[in-house]
């Protein structure tokens, strides 16, 4: 089981036990989930965590592997960039440089296929 809070926070360098800033990486978590609807992905009502009881598979299920690989990426970077951003601009546009491949790739990822038949003349 893999909980959301705990991966960012692992990734953001943060102790699973060091709670302080837990308000602060949810917010922006929940900040990273908005545009991820957006993007058409998970539940079209949106999707929140409030604590580290919520679990990536409550957000995609495990057959969307694709999508949820890139959907942990995405919100990591993304709460990165809104908790601490970096001080260096080259890092900051190298960031976000990602965060647009990445909005790109789970835009393709989510887009319905359209159902092509093929016609003979």
């Amino acid at each position: 089981m893999d909980s959301i809070l705990t991966s960012v926070k692992k990734d953001l360098g943060i102790a699973e036990d060091y709670t302080h800033f837990d308000p602060d990486i949810i917010m922006d978590i929940n900040t990273a989930f908005s545009v991820l609807t957006q993007l058409g992905v998970g539940p079209e009502t949106g999707f929140s965590i409030s604590d580290a009881s919520t679990l990536w598979t409550d957000y995609i299920s495990d057959s969307e592997s694709l999508v949820l690989n890139l959907v942990k990426t995405y919100v990591s970077k993304k709460t990165r960039i809104l908790f601490d951003p970096p001080l260096s601009s080259s890092v900051m546009e190298s960031i976000n440089k990602v965060l647009s491949e990445l909005e790109w790739r789970i835009n393709v990822a989510v887009d319905p296929k359209e159902n092509k038949e093929v016609t003979s003349p």
